[in-house]
């Protein structure tokens, strides 16, 4: 169902029909408006006429400019404002996919809509780069604005950095805060000029970050285990991990191959039976009588309740678990006064 009042594939109808028989093949051919709406290469084009693709250019080039010089270019003048008005409700600057798609949910009237944006002065397309995907726009000065802020977001932003949606707005906002106040005060349309930068996006857990990171774009189950036990914020268990993955990613999960992969990630730290937290959050590696000598050499002798206070920061076990790992004489000692010293 298309948004727009006007008829796009009856309007361009008028506007192409207007065009020699050869010249209205070639754009009805290049932008898929017969039958099958996959548009042709130029050098497919060609092929069908056995002429180059650059001859097959020329004849677009002369289609589209004897369109653009037609007297029918004022009297659809409905269909092309309608447009501009719709470009300019989505941020004047707009994703090519979100814009067809908002357009219209029918690939054969996108195309038609696609030929409308070429014919018409007041719509640009910029071709997709590697920093940015492909966009129109209807306002050169804001589309030049919206891209320097998002080049200058990507390099506030670290390779493991993982921002909230409020604060990525909020960067974001500052660096666009001059733009017209209609755009810059809707969040959904700086999230929308977001959409244009290829190099910063979001991941399933409504995280933003750099598209280069694996905080972004997870690759494999240590990547979604990290996502989901930072987001967690706390300890959790490999089992609880790997079905959360399952619901996060909607990815397939086994809990016999997430354990594998956890444990072997330096990023994770074993604080009890099945239990990972993240390293990041300051806890000590290693069992828990690697714990106590590390406790013991940060502090120097301490008495048994101190020590048991300690290790349940860093290790969720029994207390009955630090004393047996105290007793072991080979690394632990106890002194005059009944505190704990390291051999």
């Amino acid at each position: 169902m298309s948004v727009l009042q006007t008829k796009p594939k009856q309007t361009v109808k008028k506007l192409i029909d207007i065009l020699p028989e050869r010249a209205h093949s070639v754009i009805v051919s290049r932008y898929g408006l017969g039958s099958n709406p996959k548009r042709m290469t130029l050098e497919a084009i060609g092929q069908t006429y056995g002429i180059t693709r650059e001859r097959v250019r020329q004849i677009e080039n002369y289609a589209l400019n004897k369109i653009k010089q037609s007297d029918l270019i004022s009297k659809e003048r409905k269909t092309f404002e309608e447009l501009l008005s719709v470009i300019d409700s989505l941020g004047g600057v707009v994703h090519e996919n979100y814009l067809f798609n908002h357009l219209s949910t029918k690939e054969d009237e996108k195309n038609h809509i696609h030929l409308l944006l070429v014919i018409g002065d007041e719509f640009t397309k910029e071709k997709e780069t590697d920093e940015f995907n492909p966009r129109w726009y209807i306002d050169k000065y804001l589309s030049e604005k919206v891209h320097t802020a998002l080049l200058k977001l990507h390099d506030e932003i670290s390779q493991d950095d993982l921002i909230s949606e409020e604060e990525i707005l909020r960067r974001f906002t500052k660096l666009v805060n001059d733009a017209p106040k209609k755009y810059v005060s809707d969040t959904e349309i700086l999230k929308k000029w977001l959409s244009i930068s290829k190099q910063i996006g979001k991941n399933p857990l409504g995280e933003w970050g750099l598209t280069s990171s694996s905080n972004i774009n997870a690759r494999g189950m240590r990547d979604y285990a990290y996502l989901i036990v930072r987001q967690h914020g706390s300890p959790m268990h490999f089992a609880e991990i790997t079905r959360k993955i399952g619901e996060m990613f909607n990815k397939k999960a086994h809990i016999a191959t997430c354990h594998n992969e956890v444990i072997k990630d330096p990023k994770f730290v074993l604080v009890g039976r099945g239990l990972y937290a993240l390293k990041e959050w300051g806890y000590m590696v290693g069992v828990v009588k690697d714990v106590i000598r590390q406790i013991l050499k940060q502090n120097g002798p301490m008495t048994k309740e101190d020590i048991i206070k300690n290790v349940l920061k860093e290790r969720y076990v029994k207390e009955n678990t630090i004393l047996v790992n105290l007793q072991d004489s080979k690394y632990f000692k106890r002194t005059k006064d009944g505190k704990y010293t390291l051999v």
